[in-house]
């Protein structure tokens, strides 16, 4: 993945205060040219530097209030399998390789403790899972952010 130069992080922030902002209403807060701009945009988008738009969008509003964070041991060798199958259960946001005891770490979103019980044992049940250990979340303190970096790379350039 390319990285993000100060005007693309400049843009970046613009597009973050307003996401419905027309290419012309950023390149005039910018002070870029309208081409400029938007091929700055595409280029963002094709490299996969901007997030999937339903990044945006939180579990809580579809009734899903309860995360958790699951981690998974895994049978050595069955790591692309295990991962391909958490992919198909849609309660699952997110997975990571770890290091250490825990092979993965599972984020998903259940409606209340019983879906979340089911949820569990559906992970349970992948073939070359050995292990899991599921913590509640009960409040998030930071959401996810990518703002203060986009700051500094924008500020770098400046100084």
């Amino acid at each position: 993945m390319p990285e993000v130069d100060a005007t693309d992080a400049r843009l970046l922030l613009a597009l973050g205060e307003d996401p419905r902002a027309s290419v012309m209403a950023l390149s005039q807060r910018l002070g870029l040219a309208r081409n400029t701009v938007q091929a700055r945009l595409a280029r963002l988008e094709t490299n996969g530097v901007l997030a999937p738009l339903d990044r945006r969008v939180r579990p809580e509003a579809l009734g899903y209030r309860l995360t958790a964070y699951v981690t998974v041991q895994v049978v050595q060798r069955s790591l692309a399998d295990v991962s391909g199958a958490l992919a198909q259960i849609p309660e699952v946001v997110e997975v990571t390789g770890l290091s250490g005891v825990a092979d993965l770490l599972v984020e998903v979103v259940a409606k209340d403790a019983d879906d979340l019980w089911r949820i569990t044992e559906h992970v349970l049940a992948i073939p070359g899972v050995q292990r899991t250990d599921t913590a509640l979340a009960l409040r998030r303190f930071v959401d996810h952010r990518v703002g203060p970096l986009l700051e500094r790379a924008a500020g770098e350039a400046h100084t």
